[in-house]
């Protein structure tokens, strides 16, 4: 399972004609940089594991500092070139048995498809890709964060070499192709900061269209798990201005690789049955 891909926040496919596609594409071209390209390929190559089982810590913070906590398991596993996940919520009550169940598609036509299950109402509800770019579960993370973003949907210009605590990384800008990727996944560019040791993206930013609100995701914990670079911490945090609006921040412990994890784990039938 490509777990980099449910936080890189500027990087999934929304639908357009071809002719729409093509026209945007040749006009696009030309702020399109080879260079910028070719990291974001080796970004989206990356080993990052399979059948993986792990337990997640979400904690909200709202702007006058009040915490909320959430436990999470998770399970995730490649089918073929395809990619599933799901979660259900454990703690605290209001949310236990709360599940979330993703299919993130590797083919660039095909939408990735994503339901919620909510106990209280006993049913499963299908994420539709007009709600893409609404709160996951009261984070600063959108659904669309929740799945990858198809390379041909962005135009890269490479900005400058950095570093980032003591890292040495490119920054990435990432221009979304159509209107339709705009309004998936609610930004209208982002900037992105990959580690030149390993192709890690460690940092983003995201230019809200909604608000023109800032949206910035920190990776604090990045560890080498059975030869895997995994992400340990994350934080994003929405700002306005210089005001920090909210922040989440998701905790991830017990990770495993390698776990025997059967396909019919990852079915809508299982998301309403629970763990």
């Amino acid at each position: 399972m490509k777990l980099k891909k449910v936080f890189c926040t500027a990087l999934s496919l929304s639908s357009c004609s071809v002719l729409l596609y093509s026209s945007l594409f040749s006009a696009s071209a030309i702020a399109d940089d080879a260079k910028a390209r070719a990291i974001m390929e080796k970004v989206d190559a990356r080993d990052d594991g399979d059948n993986q089982i792990s337990d997640m810590e979400m904690i909200l913070i709202d702007k006058r500092g009040k915490q909320r906590v959430r436990k999470i398991h998770s399970l995730s596993k490649d089918i073929g070139e395809d990619s599933y996940r799901i979660m259900f919520f454990q703690e605290p009550a209001d949310v236990r048995n709360t599940g979330f169940l993703t299919y993130d598609y590797d083919d660039a036509s095909k939408d990735d498809d994503q339901w919620l299950y909510l106990p209280a109402l006993k049913k499963s509800k299908r994420i539709s890709t007009s709600d893409k770019s609404g709160s996951f579960m009261g984070s600063d993370f959108s659904y669309s964060d929740m799945t990858s973003r198809d390379l041909g949907d962005y135009d890269f210009t490479f900005k400058k070499e950095m570093e980032v605590n003591g890292v040495k990384v490119w920054v990435i800008e990432s221009v979304p192709r159509t209107e339709d990727v705009i309004k998936e996944t609610g930004s209208t560019k982002g900037m992105v900061f990959v580690r030149q040791d390993n192709y890690v993206a460690i940092r983003s930013i995201s230019w809200l269209k909604k608000g023109k609100k800032l949206k910035y995701m920190d990776m604090k914990g990045l560890e080498l798990i059975d030869g895997i670079w995994t992400p340990t911490e994350i934080h994003m945090t929405t700002k306005s201005g210089k005001i920090t609006e909210h922040k989440s921040i998701l905790k991830f412990t017990n990770i495993k690789f390698n776990q025997p994890l059967d396909k019919d784990k990852f079915s809508v039938r299982r998301l309403e049955k629970g763990l």
